[in-house]
Formats: structure tokens, C-alpha cells, sequence
């Protein structure tokens, strides 16, 4: 309750702003648009200005050339072009971000220069929306932010800050921020737009629509809603839901107050790891597709599978759809308001109040083998295996036929609520023949972590086009082994582990201060933030220790029988509750110097540390005492990061080209659910970012491409892997976008991809490299009037951007997921 009566308290001092606000000239809006310059369309300015105003984990808008921040920013144009099927296929054309867009409309994993991505999420880099988190840690487990997110025809750009002040200027990110700028109603006017796959089922339809209301009032409001079975082939609509977001805008003299919200209640699969076949050796692997199964089509999903027979977070039998996927179910409203006093102090105020829930449920292969090899393991010799469902059931699977042995991760959301608040107080300085100004603020928030994990252990066969049945065994005598397809109820073949239940309340509360010394073309400045916080709460589960137990035995069935996958039934045992509660607190800084040599070209250089609070993957670990929920560890609490970079940028008329080097050190203690495996690590990684664009005529290029050497320093765990480079980490990514646009018709490609890079820590199964192209071509036949196509993944390549193994085990099955196969969608789009 402190972290909300604080927030609140803040919330209602900053709404008495604008009654003390005087007549004068209106600052830059905080939350993305830069009223002091003419708008060519919503967050983006006209001329050479357009993408330099940089708003993103800065004290205040501020020229790209004059800043010592490495930042880029993507608009609603090039967006709406590169035809992404979710956020992380946006992040992935940022220089320095490796977005994995593997995981569907969610569930991505992101990092930023070679800080590390040792289980998933998004853990030293933050995601927002309007200069606010979506929640305050990024890699919840199956809670990553970008589950709540969604690109639409609200968002007026993308801007991206890797490094520098986002370890002062946001908690929790010192990797960088990636902020989702929404439009506010600048331009009068809206569009309509249908979408219909080509060659994959989904029909979606976007609209907005935004302006003036009267000379001081003015409104934006958008969102979009979308049904059919998506990119790959599930047997059911696996995507279904939507999102309507809407703002109003408040101008007064000297600011304006924003009244804002959003509803998201969408539905899409998470996919997982899924069966390849690998030939060749480890270090020159060929994938390939296993009989009957497209690893950049298929899912291990199916129109045969869509309920989980499982006790709920109350230990009552239940059957979830597992049809949810991934479903973020969000109600959020705040306000923004900013002021400006006759003394020159500039007051802002952001607050916002999200109430998450939802459910993350999909099936993950603890295994994959023949059907005679699995009734063989789980049943001994002369086990035989038949279809429990589908159009071959009560039949014989054929023994070479592969099997999944599944564990369903079944979770629910109970409550990610996440409150809120970021007060700033600035004013600017004649000083010595130049400027000074100054910023001081305080952030707060409270992050509820209430989850459940109702995980479940099946087989399916593995069969693409959603027509995967369900398996059974039966051992020798013809005795049950599995029941309705299921071996268990739990997650047997993790050995039980993992009925948990979380409860946890997270805050923050973070003071911090900048000063910035402008005079001529440079530009000193330094800023520091301080974080502390607590966590309160309580877990469950026997994965505790202590002689805790959470399998019973159950007539699932309620046939009168106990069979033996019934003796495998998993419950949360409530009666012996772990506390939590502890402490942590640290500091943050950040140094940055810019000159600006003429009024094209600047250098700059900066150092910084920041650090980032571990939530909810640090429990069940040896950090954390189950008996007072007190720090055993108690530098387990926080991991720094500390980073030094220096760059040039240049912009002259349609010419821009950015280039940086950059060093990093991280700490870094984590959980990974699928493995079962805690790290504690230190990384080192440097490398060369560069960003560019050019236009000439009708042709237009923008580029960007990252060098990144990463090296694993020490392993408290595992010192084997020391001096090996981060699983999953590229040497090279990069990112071209080449395109020719007439007043009629625009038509061109945008190639994503990267180098070579290990599967595991132990660097010996490779990810081969790949290219994406994604094509599209726009038409416009009349005024207002667009037809547009466009080709994510136009060679339907496979890109594989993680996988389970660290070798080739001995029947070749990697499990490994792919980036989606060849998807073909047409729009139609009309303005008004």
C-alpha cells in the first residue's frame, strides 16, 4: 500500500498544475510530440528534422546531432511497410537490438548489444508506451512484456535509446529503452484499413481516426481486430482478438493535461520448440523438416488437443482451452500533464494504471522420439502405443512415427497490475555563455506478480496442418501407462517439478537528477538515479525443498479407478507457504559528452552503469530463504551493467549516416522454466553499431548493421562454458530496407538477418545464419485510396533463433524453433 498511496498522492499534485500554469510558450510534449516544430503527421516532424527529436529516456526533447545518446526511431510509414506480425519483427529493425520473432505474437526474447538473454524476455532492456512501462520487469516469467503489446495504427513512431541515459532516465533498463509513441490527434483525419492472408487465414481490420474537437481540445482514437489461424497451421483460429486505445489532449497556456486508455483482450499462439531433423555435425549442421512436419509451418498445436485436463490455482479440477495461447487481457488508464511556470520550472507528470491478466498456455516437447521408443520408455519392453483420438483412433501408430512427449505450460495469470507514476521538475540556465538545464524527478511504481503454473504432461504425435493426435501407451500386459493421452497430471516429464504459485508485490521508487551544460556545439551532461525497493509476498510449491509435497493421487476420470497416470497428480501445497521479503537499492549514472562540429556532423562518447532488480525468477532459487524470504545472496537482488561508447553522426539533407562503438560488462543471476537451470554469470561484450540512410530522387535506402564480440567472463555454476560466446549471440546482425516511390506506387524489400551463432553456452550445435527478405509494393489508384501486398519472408526460409540441444542427440531431433515461413497478405486502406 505505500507505492500506491504514493503514486496517488503524486498523481492528484500534478494535476494541479495547469491551474497554476502561466502564458507562455508550450515545451516540448513529453510523451513523443515536439510541439515547437511543425508536424508532418503525428510524432514525426517535417524536413530535416524528421526522427531528430530524440524524447525517449532523455530529460527533454533533444536534437539527435546534439545529444550523446545512441537512438533511432521507426515511422508509421516504414512500419505499416515491412508488414511485421508482431512487435519483435518491428525491434528487429533497429540497429543493435537482436528481436528473436520466433515465439508469434509475443514471447519474443530481445537484447541489445550483447547483453545477454540467458532464459527469455526482454531482462536489461524495457518496453514502453508513452514514456511509461508496460510492466516494470520485462521477462516475467511467461509474463514478457511484449505479451501486452501491440503495433497498430495508434502508434505514430518507434524509438529505440540502447545505452546511455536509459540507465538514469527508466528502472530496470540499462540495456536501453524501446518506447511505442502513440498519435495525439495532431493531424485532423483517420484511416481504414482491411487485410486478408493470401496464402495463411487471418482477416484483420485497423481504423483511427483523430483532430480537433475545438481549438484547444483534440482527441485520437484507434485500434484493430483480427481472426483466423494465423502464420502457421494450428486446425483451429489460433489468433483472435483485439486492441482499442484513445486519448484526449488538453492545451492550455504553457502545457496541456492528457487523459488516456487502452483495452487489449486478444488471443494468439505461442510457439514453442518444435521437432527438425539435423544431419551433418555440429559444427556444419543441415536442417531439415521431419516426415509430415514444416518447422517454419507447422506448430505443435492441434485441432485434436484443445483442452488440459489440470487441478486450477485452487487445487479443483478443471479443463483449460488451450486455444487461449497467449491472451493478455489489459484495462489501463492514466493521464500526462505538463506545466510551465512563470520562473521557468517546467513540471511533468505521467501516470498510468494497468490491470493485466490472462493466460499463457502452450505445448512444449520435453522430448521427441519414435512411437516405439517412447512406448518402450515409458512402458518398458513390449509397450505398444495407439491414437487416443483423431481419425485413426484406437489404432496402432506406426513405429517410426515421431511422438512428442509433451508438457503443456499451463499458466495463469492471475494479476499483473502494474501502478505507475514519473514526476519531473526541470528549468533551464543562462550560464558562463551557454545553458544549463537542470532536471530532477521521482519514479515510483508497484508491480503485482500473482501467477500460476497448472502444467501438464501429454504425447502428440508430431503431425503438421493442426491434424496431430493424441497418443496412448499401454504396457506389455495391455496395462494403462497414460490415460486420454496424458501421463500425468503434472509436469511428469520435468519430474514433477513446477505447480507453483506466485504472489508477489514488487516496488520501486527511484529519485534521480540530470544536468546538461550547453554552449556553442557542446554539450556536457550527467545524470544519476537511485533505486530501492522491496518485495513482498509468498510462493508455493514443492519445488521448495523443506519436505514440501505437491503430487496426490486423483480420479480424474471419475470412473471409480485409480489409474497410474491418476497417482500423478500435481497440487499446489498452500499449507507451507515461502515468504518473501527483502530489500534492494542501487545506483545508476551516466556521463555523456556531444559536440557538435557544424550543423551536420557531431561526435560523442559516454559512460554509464546501471543495474537491473531480479523479480520473480529469482525465487525458487538458493537466493532467497524459504524460511524468513529474506536475500541469502544479497548481491542476488541486483546485476549491473556497465557500458562505455563513442560515436559520430552525420545528417545533410537526405543523407544520414550514424556510427558508434560500444563496450559492455553484466552481471547476471537468472531461471530458465524450460530447463530448470539457475545462472550466475559475468559477460563481456564490444562491438560496432551502424545505422544509415540516403535518398535520392524516387530511391530511397536506409540500413543498419551490428558487430558484437560477447564472451561468457565467469560462471559461478557451470565454469566450463567460460570464455565461450552467449548462446544465441550473432557476431553479426543487420537490417536493409531499399525502395522506389512515385506519387502512384511504392514498391520494395525489407532484409533482416544475421550470422552464425550457438545453440548453447557450450558452443558446439550451431544456428546457421540466415536472410529474411520481406517484400512489399503499394499502389495508390486515386487519392486517399491504397491497395498495398505484402511478403513476410518472401523465400520461406528457415531461421532457426534458438534450439534446446546443445548438440545433436543420437536420433537427430533438435528441438528448435524457427522464424514463421513465406506469410502473403493484401490490404486495401482508405484516408479520410
Amino acid at each position: 500500500m505505500k507505492a500506491t498511496s504514493l503514486l496517488l498522492a503524486a498523481s492528484v499534485l500534478a494535476l494541479a498544475v495547469p491551474a497554476a500554469a502561466q502564458d507562455i510558450t508550450p515545451p516540448p510534449d513529453a510523451a513523443g510530440q515536439a510541439q515547437q516544430a511543425p508536424l508532418a503527421q503525428d510524432g514525426e516532424l517535417e524536413g530535416e528534422q524528421a526522427g531528430d527529436i530524440v524524447v525517449t529516456a532523455v530529460a527533454r526533447g533533444t536534437n539527435r546531432l546534439d545529444s550523446s545518446v545512441s537512438v533511432s526511431s521507426l515511422g508509421e510509414e516504414e512500419i505499416q511497410k515491412i508488414a511485421p506480425r508482431s512487435v519483435a519483427e518491428v525491434f528487429r529493425n533497429i540497429p543493435g537490438i537482436r528481436s528473436e520473432s520466433s515465439g508469434g505474437e509475443g514471447n519474443a526474447n530481445i537484447a541489445v548489444r550483447g547483453l545477454p538473454v540467458a532464459s527469455g524476455g526482454a531482462k536489461f532492456l524495457q518496453l514502453q508506451e508513452d514514456g511509461l512501462p508496460v510492466l516494470e520487469f520485462g521477462d516475467i516469467t511467461f509474463g514478457n512484456a511484449d505479451i501486452f503489446l501491440r503495433s497498430d495504427f495508434n502508434v505514430a513512431r518507434v524509438e529505440a535509446v540502447r545505452g546511455g541515459s536509459a540507465s538514469t532516465f527508466a528502472s530496470n533498463s540499462p540495456g536501453g529503452v524501446i518506447n511505442l509513441i502513440s498519435k495525439t490527434g495532431e493531424t485532423q483525419g483517420g484511416s481504414i484499413q482491411g487485410t486478408l492472408g493470401l496464402d495463411y487465414e487471418e482477416y484483420r481490420v485497423d481504423a483511427d481516426y483523430g483532430g480537433r474537437l475545438a481549438p484547444d481540445l483534440r482527441f485520437h482514437i484507434g485500434g484493430f481486430y483480427r481472426q483466423g489461424e494465423g502464420p502457421r497451421r494450428a486446425g483451429y483460429d489460433g489468433n483472435k482478438g483485439g486492441q482499442i486505445k484513445a486519448n484526449i489532449t488538453k492545451e492550455f497556456a504553457g502545457g496541456y493535461l492528457r487523459v488516456f486508455g487502452k483495452y487489449l483482450n486478444d488471443r494468439a499462439i505461442g510457439y514453442l520448440p518444435n521437432p527438425v531433423l539435423v544431419r551433418g555435425s555440429n559444427g556444419d549442421p543441415d536442417y531439415q523438416n521431419v516426415p509430415g512436419f514444416r518447422i517454419n509451418r507447422d506448430t505443435l498445436h492441434s485441432r485434436y488437443f484443445t483442452t488440459n485436463v489440470t487441478l486450477d490455482a485452487d487445487n479443483r479440477l478443471t479443463t483449460n482451452d488451450i486455444r487461449d495461447g497467449q491472451h493478455p487481457v489489459v484495462f489501463a488508464a492514466g493521464f500526462e500533464v505538463q506545466g510551465e511556470f512563470a520562473d521557468g520550472w517546467t513540471v511533468t507528470n505521467r501516470f498510468r494504471f494497468s490491470d493485466v491478466s490472462g493466460r499463457f498456455i502452450s505445448n512444449f516437447p520435453g522430448s521427441v522420439d519414435t512411437a516405439a521408443g517412447t512406448a518402450t520408455a515409458l512402458g518398458g519392453a513390449g509397450a505398444t502405443a495407439r491414437y487416443f483420438n483423431g481419425p485413426n483412433a484406437g489404432q496402432a501408430v506406426p513405429a517410426n512415427q515421431l511422438v512428442a512427449s509433451i508438457v503443456v505450460f499451463d499458466t495463469k495469470l492471475n494479476s499483473l497490475d502494474n501502478i505507475t507514476n514519473d514526476l519531473r521538475l526541470g528549468r533551464q540556465f543562462e550560464l558562463g555563455g551557454g545553458t544549463l538545464d537542470l532536471t530532477g524527478g521521482f519514479y515510483a511504481s508497484q508491480q503485482e506478480i500473482d501467477t500460476a503454473w497448472l502444467w501438464t504432461s501429454t504425447l502428440l504425435e508430431v503431425r503438421g496442418r493442426g491434424n496431430a493426435a493424441l497418443v496412448d501407451v499401454r504396457g506389455p500386459a495391455g496395462q494403462v501407462v497414460t490415460q486420454d493421452g496424458f501421463y500425468g497430471y503434472g509436469a511428469r516429464f520435468f519430474g514433477n517439478c513446477c505447480r507453483r504459485r506466485y504472489d508477489v508485490t514488487y516496488e520501486t521508487y527511484a529519485p534521480f537528477a540530470s544536468a546538461t551544460f550547453s554552449s556553442g556545439g557542446l554539450t556536457l551532461d550527467g545524470s544519476l538515479r537511485y533505486d530501492f525497493g522491496n518485495a513482498e509476498g509468498a510462493v508455493y510449491g514443492s519445488d521448495l525443498g523443506g519436505g514440501r509435497v505437491g503430487i496426490t493421487r486423483g480420479d480424474i476420470n471419475a470412473d471409480g479407478v485409480i489409474t497410474p497416470p491418476e497417482t500423478q497428480v500435481a497440487f499446489i501445497p498452500y499449507a507451507q507457504p515461502a515468504p518473501v521479503d527483502y530489500d534492494y537499492d542501487y545506483l545508476s549514472y551516466s556521463v555523456g559528452v556531444n559536440y557538435r562540429f557544424r550543423d551536420d556532423l557531431s561526435a560523442f562518447a559516454r559512460y554509464s552503469r546501471g543495474a537491473r532488480a531480479n523479480a520473480d525468477r529469482l525465487l525458487f532459487g538458493p537466493a532467497v530463504s524459504t524460511v524468513t524470504g529474506d536475500l541469502v545472496d544479497a548481491d542476488a537482488a541486483v546485476d549491473f551493467v556497465k557500458q562505455a561508447e563513442g560515436g559520430l553522426k552525420y545528417r545533410q539533407g537526405g543523407l544520414a549516416l550514424f556510427g558508434t562503438v560500444f563496450y559492455a560488462e553484466t552481471e547476471e543471476q537468472n531461471f530458465e522454466a524450460t530447463t530448470q537451470r539457475f545462472f550466475n554469470r559475468d559477460y563481456r561484450a564490444w562491438g560496432v553499431e551502424l545505422e544509415g540512410s540516403i535518398r535520392r530522387g524516387p530511391f530511397s535506402l536506409s540500413a543498419g548493421a551490428t558487430y558484437t564480440d560477447a564472451e561468457i567472463r565467469r560462471d559461478a555454476i557451470n565454469p566450463g562454458v567460460e570464455g565461450n560466446r552467449p548462446r544465441r549471440q550473432a557476431e553479426f546482425i543487420y537490417q536493409v530496407t531499399p525502395q522506389f516511390d512515385t506519387e502512384r506506387f511504392t514498391i520494395g524489400a525489407n532484409v533482416v538477418g544475421t550470422t552464425d551463432s550457438f545453440a548453447q553456452d557450450n558452443n558446439e550445435l550451431v544456428l546457421p545464419g540466415f536472410t529474411q527478405v520481406n517484400a512489399f509494393a503499394q499502389v495508390r489508384l486515386m487519392d486517399r485510396v491504397q491497395l498495398a501486398v505484402n511478403a513476410n519472408n518472401l523465400f520461406n526460409v528457415k531461421g532457426f533463433t534458438e534450439a534446446e540441444e546443445g548438440t545433436i542427440p543420437a536420433n537427430g531431433i533438435v528441438r528448435a524453433r524457427s522464424i514463421n515461413g513465406r506469410t502473403v497478405s493484401a490490404s486495401v486502406r482508405l484516408d479520410f
